[in-house]
């Protein structure tokens, strides 16, 4: 796929995801998408997990928006870099976020198929959402059923 197209597509994905528009953003993507959160521990499969991955997320960060500042392509991949901004909703995981807004980096990239988006891969730092949140990374771990830890 020609790059200008992909930039096109995933430009379009981050306008439909900062209005949380969940239907223009599924009308984006391949039958067989596959989204990951590795921050999260989540990946969703086809359309229908898909959409109901992103409604769950616009239910916990529902003034979600994202920038992209920069991207690099290769053989049918673009790869983005910018700011997420997201405010964590009240009783996130059952803990309590502060409720401030969050800014943190991410990466993101992109594979396509047939003229859509074929899959995404969303990576932040849990760690700094945590601690922007006014929460202990652990805490979040521990309520995403996640072992890892902080401490090592």
């Amino acid at each position: 796929m020609d790059v200008n197209r992909m930039i096109e597509l995933v430009e379009a994905l981050a306008e439909a995801k900062s209005r949380q528009d969940v239907p223009a953003a599924v009308r984006l993507f391949h039958p067989e998408m596959v989204l990951e959160a590795p921050a999260f521990g989540v990946a969703a499969h086809g359309l229908a997990e898909n959409e109901q991955a992103l409604n769950g997320f616009f239910v916990s960060f529902p003034d979600y928006a994202v920038t992209l500042d920069g991207h690099a392509h290769s053989a049918g991949t673009l790869v983005c870099w910018g700011t997420a901004r997201m405010t964590p909703a009240e009783g996130w995981l059952g803990l309590a976020p502060h409720r401030r807004p969050v800014q943190l980096p991410v990466v993101l990239r992109f594979t396509f198929a047939g003229d859509r988006i074929a899959s995404e891969w969303f990576f932040f730092d849990l760690a700094t959402l945590a601690a922007r949140s006014g929460l202990s990374a652990d805490a979040v771990l521990d309520r995403l059923g996640r072992t890892e830890s902080r401490a090592a």
